[in-house]
This record gives structure tokens, sequence and C-alpha cells, in this order.
């Protein structure tokens, strides 16, 4: 409708232009570019001289033209300003429809140097998630990103609660200071027990905090990379091959967690009688039980069970084989 509108009067402007350019040639006789540039700076209202004086006409003439094109000018405007208006409720009402059908998703509560990383990795894994963020500086950045993203606080319930915590599979705090994020943390844990929480803790002390406010893991990245940085220096070929199976070095090695459900085929088969080496050439490097056991490097006749986890290497295309095969039954 607006677009309309705005179609309207600028076809309207351009006939008073018409009109007032075709005025000037008959009341005063100017020429064509005199005529039409009189005409302009009387609908801009810039104040310039007269092109010549006019006659008491042409200046009757004159205020007719200052009226018309300003009018038509100030609607335009409101039209236009009224469009933008309505494309951003449109837009954020999009966001908000997209965001309310998430489900199992992730919440990247900050988007500083971490979060901005964090979120172009889950992008990069092609996982679903939103970022919350208060800084509007800021908000301009995740959009041109095409993140999902909501411009609020996240320790605030309602924030969390348009994030959908209540359908996230998970939450990460980073935040500028760590009483922010212990508050993110505790409010998502309020609002979904269930929700996987990992939290960035900076300060000593903070870790204890974190894990009283419910913290599921707690990451300071002080300690992570002043131990990645030695483990370069002492263990190069391990840290090598530990960004291949995370996807850092462009080669089709993978390292993944896979669910396995409680109707899969694979149930109760043993590694060997399931065939996952032989036909998708995959590793089951462990094995995590639902009881909490953990079994690392497990032989060809452990079984597979109702909620194991199993880690496995191997291609993308087999890893995402073996995951349909383990969700099979799943509802």
């Amino acid at each position: 409708m607006a677009v309309r509108q705005i179609r309207t009067a600028l076809l309207i402007l351009a006939l008073v232009i018409l009109a007032g350019t075709t005025g000037y040639m008959l009341i005063e006789g100017w020429a064509f570019l005199e005529s039409f540039y009189m005409t302009i700076i009387s609908i801009t209202t810039t104040g310039f001289a007269e092109v010549r004086p006019l006659s008491p006409a042409g200046r009757l003439f004159t205020v007719g033209v200052i009226i018309a094109g300003f009018s038509t000018i100030a609607y335009i405007g409101g039209r236009a300003a009224q469009l933008l208006i309505e494309s951003r409720i449109f837009w954020r009402r999009r966001v908000n429809r997209k965001i309310g059908e998430l489900q199992g998703h992730y919440i990247v509560c900050g988007f500083g140097r971490l979060g901005k990383q964090i979120a172009e990795e889950l992008h990069a894994l092609n996982q679903p998630f939103v970022v919350i963020e208060k800084d509007p500086a800021r908000i301009d950045d995740i959009a041109a990103a095409g993140y999902l993203f909501i411009n609020g606080d996240a320790t605030q319930d309602e924030v969390l609660q348009t994030a959908g915590i209540d359908r996230a599979a998970g939450l990460i705090a980073v935040l500028p200071s760590d009483a922010d994020n212990v508050f993110a943390t505790l409010s998502a844990k309020v609002l979904n027990p269930r929700v996987f929480v990992v939290s960035r803790a900076i300060e000593d002390g903070t870790e204890i905090k974190l894990m009283r406010a419910g913290a599921d893991r707690i990451v300071n990245p002080y300690e992570i990379g002043a131990s990645r940085m030695v483990h370069m220096l002492v263990r190069p070929a391990v840290v090598d091959f530990m960004d291949i199976v995370y996807h850092k070095k462009g080669v089709d090695l993978h390292l993944e967690e896979i669910a396995v459900n409680e109707n899969s085929p694979l149930i109760h088969k043993s590694l060997a009688e399931s065939s996952i080496r032989q036909t998708l050439n995959i590793i089951i490097v462990a094995i995590f039980r639902q009881d909490g056991r953990f079994i690392y490097n497990p032989t060809s006749t452990e079984k597979i069970l109702p909620g194991d986890r199993l880690i496995a290497i191997g291609a993308s295309d087999s890893l995402a084989s073996l995951a349909n095969l383990c969700a099979q039954g799943e509802k």
C-alpha cells in the first residue's frame, strides 16, 4: 500500500515540476533551463536567489509551486518512513516466527569476539541457533551474518523465553562479565533444567559459582589457550590431527558424537555384528553408556545399548549414514 502511495506521489511531484517549468516559461517568458531551475529551488525551498526579478503574477505562481511541491515531498517522506517502519516490523516478526519454530537448537548469549567465533562454528556445523545480544552496535553485524538474533539482555527470563529456552538443547554463556554469565546460567536452568549449559569463566572463583548455578561445563579461555599452545609446542602432530577431525584442515575426516535411539536396529548388537567398521569405514573410538560409564577403545564384542552415545571417527557421509541408522525408529 505504502509503495503504491509513494509511486503516486512521485508522479504528482513530476507533474508539479513540469507544470512549474511550463508556468515560468509562459508567465515570465524564460528559457526552459531557467524555468526548470527556478521550479526546483522553489520546491526544495533551497533559498537561492531568483533567476530574474519576478512579476506579481510570477510571485503568486511561485507561492503555488512551493506549496504544491513541498507538500508532495513531505508526503513522500512520511510514506517512506512508514514503509521503512513496516518493513522492519515485518522482518522482526518473520525472525521471531523462525525462532518460534526452532526445536533442539542452541542459544548463544553474547556476540563479542568469542561469541562471534562460536556462532561461526555452529553455522559451519549446520546447527540451529539464536544469538542474544543487548549491545545495539553489534546487532548490525549479527544481521549481516544472517543469524537469528534477539536484541535483549540474556539474564532476563523473558528474553530467554523468547529465544525458546524451553525447547533448546543447549546454551552458551559468553557475556562480558562473569556475573552476567552466572545469572544467565541460573535463569536458563530455572526455566529449563534439562538444557545443557556451557559457560565462560574469567576470574578465579567463578567456576564454583557457575557450578552452583547449574552450568554443565565451564570454560576458561585463558587456560584452554595456554594448554593448546603448550601442546602445539610439545605435541604438534597431535594438535594437527585434532584440527583435522574438528573440521579445520579441509580434510573429510570428522569426530562426532552420535546418540543411539532405543528402537535403532543396532540395539543389542555387538560392534562386529553391526558391521559399522566394514560397511561404513567408521572407527568407534569410545562409547558413553547411559549410566555414565565410559568405554574407551571398545572391543568388537562390545554391545550397543539404548541411550549409548558413540564417539565415532570417519568421513562426513559415513557419519551421516551412521547417525541415520542410530536414529531409526525415533518418534
